[in-house]
């Protein structure tokens, strides 16, 4: 569980690389948030399994940011629809 989560986790650079490479400037794909946030989260049940109370508080935190940019991009959609 913590290999695949820390692959997951560790996707969201090559997704948020390629799309900056694409449009030749920085940018934060949609698939950007959903990597960080399903790999967050196995990454802190990984943590909560291993009992780290350091690891749990850092994948926590992520996670609340994770969510709320996850949050903005659904309000936006819905916004312009």
């Amino acid at each position: 569980v913590g290999l695949i989560a820390q692959v997951l986790f560790s996707a969201r650079f090559l997704v948020q690389w390629i799309a900056s490479e694409k449009v030749r400037r920085s940018i934060v794909p949609e698939a950007f948030w959903y990597f960080s946030f399903f790999g967050g989260a196995l990454l802190l049940a990984y943590a909560i399994h291993r009992r780290d109370p350091v690891f749990i508080l850092g994948q926590a935190f992520g996670l609340i940011v994770y969510t709320r940019n996850i949050w903005f991009l659904h309000r936006a959609r819905r916004d312009d629809a």
